[in-house]
């Protein structure tokens, strides 16, 4: 077994960890944390120290049950290096047309990011597997709303940028497919205690959300 697809990770609980600056003494213990709390999907940024060696570390460990890949990718030749260290996910904080044809090539998930419908429609042209609108900050839910208007239904489209529970549910009733977290997860030197703390509120609040939105209630 490979591992598990995007679809599945997401509709298991639809949050990207987003692990910027760990190293790769810790990416065991952070990523046995995040998926007991169940995140199944775990991206290291490349610009982390010694990304691909956590992202190795992760995948022989956690690869089973889980999508483990890379951040912060921006050339191709990055995005093979990550499949070589076992990782199959590529999540982009552009649109670089050459970035997504490489990491299809490598039979990579990949995931790059766009602000506008230009952006958008390159993007899933070029096999983009879903979007990350980013940075969130300067994408309110109105935008992702308007977004989902005129994309395909079936488009992944994940909020990352800011993300704290508290507006997740703005993004969420907009039409938001999950959200990828970042700092107010994980950030380096922060607490094992608390890193597993914030990843169940997380999960908690995504559960909520999916079951209240599938009721048709409202938050």
């Amino acid at each position: 077994m490979r591992g598990l697809t995007l679809h599945e990770c997401l509709n298991s609980v639809p949050l990207i960890a987003v692990l910027r600056g760990i190293e790769p003494h810790e990416a065991f213990v952070v990523g046995e944390i995040l998926i007991k709390a169940g995140i199944k999907i775990i991206e290291v940024t490349m610009n982390s120290s010694e990304p691909l060696k956590s992202i190795r570390i992760l995948a022989d460990a956690f690869g089973e049950q889980s999508l483990i890949g890379a951040g912060t990718v921006v050339t191709p030749d990055v995005a093979r290096d990550v499949s070589q260290a076992g990782g199959r996910l590529i999540v982009m904080p552009h649109a670089d047309i050459s970035v997504i044809k490489a990491g299809k090539q490598e039979n990579c998930y990949v995931l790059p990011g766009i602000l506008t419908p230009t952006e958008a429609f390159a993007a899933l042209g070029a096999g983009a597997d879903g979007l990350k609108l980013f940075p969130s900050e300067s994408a309110p839910p109105k935008v992702l709303k308007a977004l989902r208007a005129v994309l395909p239904n079936e488009t992944l489209l994940l909020p990352v940028g800011g993300i704290t529970p508290e507006i997740m549910d703005g993004y969420w009733l907009a039409g938001a497919s999950g959200f990828g977290l970042g700092s107010n997860l994980y950030k380096a030197g922060k607490s094992v205690g608390a890193i597993k703390a914030d990843a169940k509120i997380f999960v908690r609040e995504i559960t909520l959300l999916n079951q209240n939105l599938s009721k048709g209630l409202p938050e």
